[in-house]
């Protein structure tokens, strides 16, 4: 279960231009309106310090990161959801992410021209979640109206459809005020009626803003509004400056990126302060196996039990599970190998009904 990004914005906000930086892969930027046409994709390692030291202490063949796929989505305008622009062909595209990663002009440059002329990050906000409420406010309407057949058909299809009705009902209010549909709290079971619509504001939305150098750090007044709105909508926010992301992408020694970091006074890049955003807003976590062949990191989610951790592995671990031979990385490197960690009795024998925590190290025991 990889993080996926769907990065979206209005053109010549430097969308592409993160992409490209933070994918390291070449995305089409240029100073003119719709510049990306198809969307680009790239698959980023998840940056995790924990798996160098889990192999310092378990030797490995090979060290495999998380990874998190990002989509570099056409810039959207407004009329977007009614074929303006590139038109809605776009909208589909952000239906299959898990993250709405919304880059947001933060900087001033009169070289680099804006869609409507202005730099007005609270416009340019709305501009777009006006875009992305109408596009679902469409699909909301057409299943309301197969909803009425569906009553009409067997007692299981009138019973769904009966249950399903008042929750499109709420999200049609919202929506036509131009308001998200993550707005709506939810139960479980509602929101599994609701899943198959993959409504694009029911995501959950990450701002990025998107600044000139010398205000890294310094956090100026447009940031400062997109905070604003972020905590409002309970949204994630990340500063970041497109081009300092793109020099530090060009930069192949670990070393010499990390020198460039503290010269710029900043304590990570912005490709890792995004993804750990993304991972806190979605309740992501990290597990790891180790042993001689490889030492990897897998991603589940918070409050997952273990044979549903397993089951990231391979759905056979999942069905078979038997029990996961536990410890954590903090034991790990205290006592500096796994035999050790045994020889501690902090190795556990975990059944069915554990829940697997972040840093947790783990063998499956299963059967088929």
């Amino acid at each position: 279960m990889p993080l996926n990004c769907g990065i979206v914005g209005l053109p010549n906000v430097g969308k592409s231009t993160i992409f490209s930086a933070l994918t390291s892969a070449p995305a089409e930027s240029a100073n003119y309106p719709f510049c990306t046409i198809d969307p680009n994709v790239g698959i980023v390692n998840v940056p995790d310090p924990r798996l160098q030291s889990i192999a310092e202490h378990i030797p490995t063949e090979k060290i495999i990161p998380a990874v998190v796929e990002f989509v570099d989505i056409a810039g959207l305008v407004k009329g977007a959801s009614k074929g303006e622009g590139l038109g809605n062909k776009f909208l589909s595209h952000i239906r299959e992410v898990g993250v709405i990663v919304h880059v947001v002009r933060c900087f001033e440059n009169p070289d680099i021209v804006h869609v409507d002329n202005r730099i007005d990050p609270a416009g340019d906000i709305e501009t777009i979640n006006i875009e992305l409420a109408l596009a679902d406010l469409e699909t909301v309407e057409k299943r309301l109206v197969r909803i009425e057949k569906d009553s009409r058909a067997s007692k299981e299809a009138a019973k769904k459809a009966s249950a399903l009705a008042p929750i499109l009902e709420q999200c049609k209010a919202l929506l036509q005020e131009g308001r998200p549909a993550r707005a709506l709290e939810l139960d479980d079971e509602q929101e599994e009626l609701l899943r198959d619509l993959h409504l694009i504001t029911r995501k959950k939305m990450l701002y990025v803003c998107n600044v000139d150098e010398a205000s890294i750090g310094t956090e100026n007044e447009y940031v400062a509004t997109v905070r604003s709105i972020a905590q409002a909508e309970g949204a994630g926010v990340v500063v970041l400056s497109g081009q300092i992301e793109k020099e530090i992408a060009a930069l192949e020694d670990p070393e010499e990126r990390q020198a460039f970091l503290e010269d710029a006074g900043l304590t990570e890049s912005g490709l890792s302060s995004l993804i750990h955003e993304g991972y806190r807003l979605l309740g992501l976590r990290t597990y790891f196996t180790a042993g001689p062949k490889e030492v990897r990191a897998w991603t589940f989610h918070e409050g997952d039990k273990a044979p549903q951790a397993a089951g990231v592995i391979h759905t056979d671990f999942e069905k078979g599970f038997i029990r996961a031979e536990t410890y954590s990385f903090d034991d790990l490197v205290a006592y500096k190998s796994e035999q050790k960690v045994r020889e501690a009795g902090k190795l556990r024998q975990e059944g069915k009904e554990y829940l697997v925590k972040d840093g947790d190290i783990m063998h499956f025991k299963f059967n088929l």
